[in-house]
């Protein structure tokens, strides 16, 4: 089972992406927001820290949040890409548990600008906004790695719970230093297993109109058969 393989493995540091100006911007934010609040950081210090100019800034980004956002998708397209073949026969609860573990060794070596990030947002409403629309669409994708739809009303409901999920075990990630992740891993499990019942519930609640559309056709269709016959 994927929850019973302990993550041993030390976070690694943040190597650099590559060698464009989008590459340069992502990192030079990351590594300022390690060391500064979000709402103190402007663009004309991540073009100083990225060694770029303000014009060769604006042609990537219009943003810091758009600079984020940028170093967030990097991180989906990590896991995404390290996909387990393995687990296709484990069930979904353990499929998504393996995914969000590797989201979290993703960002391991960017744990202190995720701190950062997520201390900033408990004071600003605005930035708490942003960051929960980021975690929904990559809370769509962990889903769809997991082998869990996450199209329609119904799927964009479970990546909404999934991203508030998500949340919260990063709240315990970023000051769990054991190196197995126990506590990380506890708190995943409590949240997946919230979330599965959460689930349940949803589905329920959908059958309900399925279920009352049913007498509804089957009324209107005596009805209409009682009119064509008087």
């Amino acid at each position: 089972m994927a929850r019973k393989q302990k993550r041993q493995r030390q976070a690694p540091p943040a190597a650099p992406r590559g060698t464009s100006d989008r590459d340069k911007a992502i990192d030079a934010l990351i590594g300022l927001l390690a060391e500064h609040r979000f709402e103190d950081v402007g663009l004309a210090e991540v073009a100083g820290r990225a060694g770029l100019k303000l014009s060769q800034l604006r042609a990537e980004f219009g943003s810091t949040l758009a600079i984020l956002a940028g170093h967030i998708k990097e991180i989906d397209r990590a896991v995404l890409a390290g996909g387990d073949g393995d687990m296709s026969e484990e069930p979904a609860r353990e499929r998504l548990f393996d995914v969000l573990m590797r989201r979290l060794e993703a960002l391991a070596p960017y744990k202190e600008a995720v701190r950062s990030v997520m201390r900033s947002a408990r004071c600003n409403p605005g930035l708490a906004f942003a960051l929960n629309a980021m975690a929904f669409r990559s809370q769509r994708w962990m889903l769809e790695a997991a082998g869990i739809s996450a199209s329609g009303p119904r799927g964009a409901l479970h990546a909404q719970g999934a991203a508030l999920m998500f949340a919260r075990v990063l709240a315990v990630w970023v000051d769990d230093e054991e190196p197995g992740l126990d506590r990380t891993m506890a708190a995943l499990d409590r949240g997946l297993a919230s979330a599965a019942r959460w689930a349940g519930f949803l589905d329920d609640l959908c059958a309900i109109p399925c279920a009352l559309r049913g007498p509804r056709r089957r009324r209107r269709a005596r009805d209409e058969e009682e009119a064509e016959a008087a």
